[in-house]
């Protein structure tokens, strides 16, 4: 498996992946699919922001999954906490691309001078939390009910990493 930036030729293999979590899972809470469009207007505000976008690659040059991470909050204390997102295809999971891409956007998170990632969990998502623990994560945060999906009621977990040991911000 290869690492690398994700670039607009990897928007059907994103689009894919996204869609499918859409319709499937209770990563995302909306039940609206997106379009290509939809999907290279997100990338390209990323990339116009500076903000990475990551593919987990395999060995034929299939997109397995990919990470990302943006601002938490839009104020400006919030600006060096990120909030990350990871979704592997569904002929992947269990494989440790997740881990692999987490680990490489937390390298990524430090080196850009973050302080904290955040990563906002389904409560009943087990895997995740397990694979944010084993990468340092603390869940700080339980909102219940705060989401729906399938009918459901869902809490949302707010897992926290602290990326460094700043005893006190920085000036701007």
């Amino acid at each position: 498996m290869h690492i690398r930036p994700a670039t607009h030729a990897d928007l059907p293999a994103l689009l894919d992946i996204h869609n499918d979590a859409v319709r499937t899972l209770k990563a995302i809470w909306t039940d609206k699919l997106d379009t290509l469009e939809d999907r290279r207007a997100w990338f390209d505000a990323r990339q116009a922001a500076g903000l990475p976008i990551i593919v987990a690659e395999t060995e034929d040059g299939t997109v397995a999954g990919y990470g990302s991470y943006g601002p938490f909050r839009a104020k400006e204390g919030y600006r060096l906490t990120m909030e990350h997102s990871i979704y592997v295809a569904p002929e992947a999971r269990g494989k440790g691309i997740g881990k692999t891409l987490l680990a490489r956007l937390i390298e990524q998170a430090r080196a850009d001078g973050n302080h904290v990632l955040v990563g906002a969990v389904d409560g009943e998502n087990a895997a995740s939390v397990a694979l944010h623990q084993k990468c340092g994560f603390e869940i700080t945060g339980r909102l219940p009910q705060v989401g729906m999906k399938f009918g459901q009621w869902l809490d949302l977990l707010l897992m926290t990493l602290v990326l460094d040991d700043r005893p006190v911000p920085p000036k701007n």
